[in-house]
């Protein structure tokens, strides 16, 4: 029994590795140089295509500048909670976000929004491609995309189709499908993939646009049936999945870019630095191979080539959202 007032030798010896453990933490914690770690935000939650990306070029970035790197996941509001952080953050090197094109639909979604996503931030690089299937349960009975077409003429809008929520690229994809084939499904938003693709397999929804990495292990598994690529090509891990134009269901490019900007006022210079550093990064093996067997394709371009892609491609789906005259919940 220990004496009276006195601690236990293994008490103060618990105590030592505990401080000895909570120095290092802190000190491993303190900014490089006494920067701030610099944050990578996300708007989205974990586990998602853009959260891989940050969380597989975050740390070879923060190598290459010396500098602790957190990714900071900020979900909500389609997005445009993790976005509008960014577009109020000083633009000082510190903070970047990681993004999807949801980021110009949400420009006409959302006209009503205290910022404007495509001319408040300042484009760094794209950083890679992603393809959307057009995916169907073996219940349906489709086999092709022409099937679903030729179903969906002949009974309008008896056909329904599921999507994460209003104004994600999977229902703009969709629309976009409808409006090119010239046919009408009915739109089921949910809240989240999870409770659409759950609705999908169980066969209460007929249709659906996925990600390859989120369909290809139901497709793998027989569960889901994919009807076609939303792309102007095949992807390797589908080969033998036709794009929607060779399937003869209309020419419907719905590929998502993926890429990282930075709040306004940020040099020119650091964009330019930060623009090499990450072609370096997207140009090794392993990141490659981590991209690619999510369904990704590393791609790079410079500031000025990213800029003209997130111009351009805001006004394409500008139009289509007027066309079809789709609000943001």
């Amino acid at each position: 029994m220990p004496t009276k007032g006195k601690f236990p030798m293994k008490l103060l010896r618990y105590l030592g590795v505990a401080l000895v453990a909570a120095h290092a933490a802190f000190a491993s914690a303190q900014p490089a140089g006494g920067q701030p770690p610099l944050r990578l935000i996300v708007p989205f939650t974990p586990g998602t295509g853009i959260d891989l990306i940050a969380r597989t070029v975050g740390p070879k970035l923060g190598e290459r500048l010396g500098r602790a790197v957190v990714v900071d996941n900020r979900p909500g509001a389609s997005g445009n909670i993790g976005t509008e952080a960014v577009v109020r953050a000083p633009g000082d090197g510190n903070t970047l976000l990681v993004s999807v094109n949801t980021l110009v639909m949400n420009r006409s979604l959302y006209p009503q929004m205290p910022f404007d996503p495509v001319r408040d931030l300042v484009p760094v690089s794209l950083t890679s491609w992603g393809q959307l299937l057009l995916v169907t349960p073996p219940s349906s009975g489709y086999k092709t995309a022409q099937d679903l077409v030729k179903a969906a003429q002949r009974s309008p809008g008896k056909l329904n189709y599921a999507s994460p929520g209003v104004g994600t690229p999977h229902h703009l994809s969709m629309e976009l499908f409808k409006q090119t084939a010239r046919v009408y499904l009915t739109h089921i938003p949910y809240r989240g993939t999870a409770p659409a693709v759950t609705d999908l397999l169980g066969g209460q929804v007929d249709a659906m646009f996925l990600p390859i990495h989120v369909a290809l292990p139901q497709i793998r598994a027989g569960k889901l049936v994919a009807l076609g690529i939303g792309s102007d090509k095949r992807h390797p891990l589908l080969p033998t999945v036709p794009t929607l134009e060779e399937a003869h269901a209309g020419k419907v490019n719905v590929d998502m870019w993926y890429g990282i900007f930075a709040p306004p006022g940020t040099s020119p210079d650091l964009v330019s630095r930060l623009n090499r550093e990450l072609r370096d990064i997207l140009a090794a093996p392993d990141v490659r191979t981590a991209f690619q067997t999510q369904g990704m394709d590393p791609a790079t371009s410079t500031p000025a080539e990213f800029k003209h892609l997130v111009e351009m491609d805001s006004r394409r789906w500008s139009q289509l959202i007027t066309a079809q005259g789709i609000k943001g919940e």
